[in-house]
């Protein structure tokens, strides 16, 4: 029996129809998982979200998507939204394994067979869950096309600080420190607490404010930093997935000139070895093309839905 679980509506400005669920994954993590349908449709996005993020956050650009025909469905992660979190501090962004996300996807694509979202299922991810949902792929999940948005397939770390992240995050993990933030990284959102003029996420000044208002009204959705034992996780996928080869499935990704968070090297070099993938490279974007400008986000829909389209 699906369990109803709550759906912020106050702040997500969703389409209407939006609910959302609670899905034990196979480890017993409980995660939430978000729906909004179409009317009209013409296949369901199963849109997986960034490091930090949260159903909310995605209700604009579910209303884009029912606006072109298709549903969406998304996910807190474990260890963030209003998914159980996993450590007794609940800010540290935190994982056992990075596999674990793995468990999570498997549970939303569980419930999308559930309710029998209509197909063809299309994957949209975002940043970390770039990095997941290539490793769901090329696991054989059944997805007819995969879009991306500033991939983690590396993280934008400098050559010479490299081997310390390396060597700080394993031997945290050798000394039971593994909790404790990265470094550079503190219990604050960097949402709440980076300035405008200064953040990584987006030009556009207008959806700067609204992530800060989602997130002052509901504090609860907030993280911090990654931790520590998060950092040698990320750092050993990214660094797999690399050496494996690109799935057989039409790819479109995206990616702003200004990105400083995820290795641009790496998704140069990804979409450089798979057959037909294309690579749009978006003039004075940061790190978050579904939160950018209204012309932006405008012009990476248009491209969404005629690659969907063809495939």
């Amino acid at each position: 029996m699906k369990q109803d679980a709550p759906l912020l509506k106050d702040i997500a400005d969703g389409p209407d129809g939006g609910r959302a669920f609670w899905q034990d994954a196979q480890d017993g993590v409980r995660v939430r998982i978000g729906h909004w349908p179409a009317a009209k449709t013409r296949g369901t996005v199963l849109l997986l979200p960034g490091r930090t993020e949260y159903i909310e956050k995605y209700g604009l650009t579910a209303r884009d998507l029912v606006q072109l025909g298709y549903g969406t469905l998304t996910i807190d992660w474990r260890g963030q939204g209003l998914s159980d979190r996993i450590l007794v501090d609940v800010l540290p962004g935190h994982v056992g394994r990075f596999h674990d996300y793995q468990t999570d996807l498997d549970a939303m694509l569980q419930l999308a067979a559930a309710l029998d979202l209509p197909r063809p299922w299309h994957m949209l991810a975002h940043s970390m869950g770039g990095a997941i949902g290539l490793r769901g792929a090329l696991r054989g999940l059944p997805f007819a096309t995969c879009a991306f948005t500033a991939p983690m397939w590396g993280i934008a770390i400098k050559p010479t600080l490299r081997p310390v992240a390396w060597l700080l995050s394993w031997a945290s993990r050798q000394i039971g420190l593994g909790h404790l933030y990265a470094p550079g990284a503190t219990r604050d959102s960097y949402v709440l607490s980076e300035p405008f003029e200064t953040n990584a996420l987006t030009r556009d000044r207008e959806m700067h404010a609204y992530m800060v208002t989602q997130l002052q009204a509901h504090p609860e959705l907030a993280l911090g930093g990654p931790s520590l034992h998060w950092l040698f996780e990320a750092l050993r996928e990214c660094r797999t997935l690399a050496s494996l080869p690109s799935p057989d499935l039409p790819s479109l990704t995206f990616l702003g000139s200004q990105e400083e968070i995820v290795d641009i090297a790496r998704i140069d070099s990804r979409i450089a070895r798979w057959p037909g993938a294309r690579l749009e490279k978006v003039e004075g974007a940061r790190h978050e093309l579904l939160m950018e400008t209204p012309a932006t986000r405008a012009n990476v829909m248009r491209q969404l839905a005629a690659f969907w389209d063809a495939h």
